[in-house]
């Protein structure tokens, strides 16, 4: 086994929503309690990882990672316009030093699909001021805990919401086309008696969160500048953060007479951003499969392709090929913020590890700057309209008690810190 250095950042991801439980004040906990709900069922505790976070971060330090991408929560911290929570704030300030005591770097997400509900009353990621009411958040975040802090990514995948507008508009779409736990099924078969219950109940257009194909372009447009204001906003207060945006990118692979479908589906997904993120100090990478493109567009994976749970390709050498093309024209930092797979076989998860690794360290030899490996996700957690279902993480949990239960990939992955 090739080992990274010391200084290479390995380690593991959650967002919030999916782990912490009882987000009350998102626009999410509002929607999973609807009648007409498109979630499969409610996040309710989630794996309760609010309260046992130093937990789950010794479990992290004790296999040999040392580093940890988590969100803090906006409808937490901001649960009402301009009233800030100062005991939530004090929350990720105490989640932010216990990282550092025990060895493992903090990589902030300021974004992660959910937002507070007060924001989607006013239009949410369709209106154009919520650029501005994120730039608030992350500044006054950045205020409190910037000191304590090296790395934070803005938005998590800002090109959600144009993957999902492939989704829907494909009427045959399944889980498998979208790097994110969509229903996609019960979001077409329910959505005006959702849209209609939600409005009635919450004052609230689902049309407008984050994880929505509605707003289009438009919406497209608010994302990247929220980033940038944000950036901006986070970089005049602490000059010293390295600042950056994640995207959700497949790996393109053309046939015969494809190269053409191939790279529009790249300047969809990731080329067309770099007019926003070019004074970003890194890209987060996240990739979970391949996509075979023909000269009609996507082709189904071969009928022998293993699949995950999510119903994409098991295709680990895809972060290794995303990793170069965005090398490619991005000239700062990469740092793969997200990479794994959904199983319930951890043997099957240690194998997807072996070989992503491969090609991570492949890539490096190569003077590609990678600079830390984040594996998707610490816990098996929430995934998002999927609920429960989806089997991502390194460490089980059981919701009855909620007792961690480290899976062997934990340790194997661990096993690559070079001081180990």
């Amino acid at each position: 086994m090739t080992k990274f250095p010391s200084d290479f950042m390995l380690g593991a991801s959650t967002a919030a929503h999916q782990v912490e439980g009882n987000n009350a004040n998102s626009d999410f906990w509002a929607l999973e309690h609807l009648d007409n709900t498109t979630f499969k069922e409610k996040s309710l505790d989630a794996v309760d990882h609010y309260n046992r976070y130093e937990e789950d971060i010794v479990l992290m330090k004790n296999a040999g990672l040392n580093a940890y991408r988590f969100s803090v929560e906006w409808a937490r911290i901001e649960p009402k316009q301009g009233d800030f929570d100062e005991n939530a704030i004090d929350h990720y300030r105490r989640k932010i030093a216990f990282c550092r005591a025990n060895g493992v770097e903090p990589v902030i997400t300021m974004h992660h699909f959910t937002s507070p509900v007060w924001v989607i009353q006013q239009g949410g990621w369709g209106n154009p001021q919520t650029a501005d009411f994120f730039a608030t958040y992350c500044e006054k975040i950045a205020k409190e805990l910037g000191g304590d802090l090296k790395y934070i990514c803005t938005i998590n995948e800002a090109n959600m919401g144009l993957q999902l507008i492939k989704l829907m508009k494909d009427m045959q779409g399944k889980e498998g086309d979208v790097q994110v736990g969509i229903n996609a099924d019960q979001m077409r078969a329910r959505m005006v008696a959702y849209g209609k219950e939600a409005m009635e109940k919450h004052g609230i257009n689902p049309q407008n969160t984050f994880l929505s194909p509605a707003s289009g372009i438009v919406g497209n447009a608010i994302v990247v500048q929220a980033h940038v204001k944000a950036r901006d906003a986070m970089k005049a207060v602490c000059p010293h953060l390295k600042v950056g945006i994640t995207l959700s990118l497949h790996d393109f692979q053309a046939q015969p007479s494809g190269e053409n479908e191939a790279e529009v589906e790249w300047i969809e997904e990731f080329t067309q951003y770099l007019p926003y993120i070019y004074q970003d100090d890194f890209i987060g990478v996240q990739n979970y499969s391949r996509k075979i493109i023909g000269p009609q567009g996507r082709i189904k994976p071969p009928a022998d392709a293993p699949l995950t749970q999510m119903g994409y390709e098991n295709y680990p050498a895809a972060i290794g090929n995303v990793s170069r093309k965005v090398a490619e024209l991005f000239k700062g930092d990469i740092i793969i913020t997200e990479n794994g797979m959904a199983t319930d076989d951890d043997a099957e998860r240690i194998e997807f590890i072996t070989k992503a690794l491969e090609g991570v360290r492949a890539c490096i030899a190569d003077g590609v700057p990678i600079k830390g490996y984040i594996h998707w996700s610490l816990l098996d957690n929430f995934e998002w309209m999927l609920g429960y279902s989806r089997t991502f993480g390194l460490i089980a949990v059981d919701r009855t008690t909620q007792v961690r239960h480290p899976k062997g990939s934990l340790a194997y992955l661990g096993s690559y810190r070079a001081d180990k």
